[in-house]
């Protein structure tokens, strides 16, 4: 990953200082989407997890924790489309 980063700079920095710019901005904007991806994924699993873990506890309450552990996701996914958004708005226009 960081050799084709490198490499990508290499290219740019033989372009003009413009696209060297609006080429960086679409490599960061790629590489926040990215980072803001990893911590939804990992709030579902977790979210998931212990919802599956409760269930098992207490089979007679899963309903509610079915419940719970929608919502959850839920508010956890609109984080990464949070992410998204603000990916598409720093792309180079």
């Amino acid at each position: 990953m960081l050799t084709f980063l490198l490499a990508q700079l290499a290219i740019l920095a033989q372009t003009g200082a413009g696209e060297m710019e609006n080429g960086l901005k679409a490599i960061g904007a790629g590489l926040g989407y990215g980072l803001a991806a990893v911590g939804p994924g990992v709030g579902i699993g977790i979210v998931v997890g212990n919802a599956i873990s409760a269930m098992a506890r207490q089979p007679e309450a899963a309903g509610v924790a079915r419940t719970t552990m929608f919502l959850g996701i839920a508010f956890t996914e609109a984080l990464a489309l949070i992410g998204f958004v603000v990916f598409i708005l720093l792309l180079p226009s």
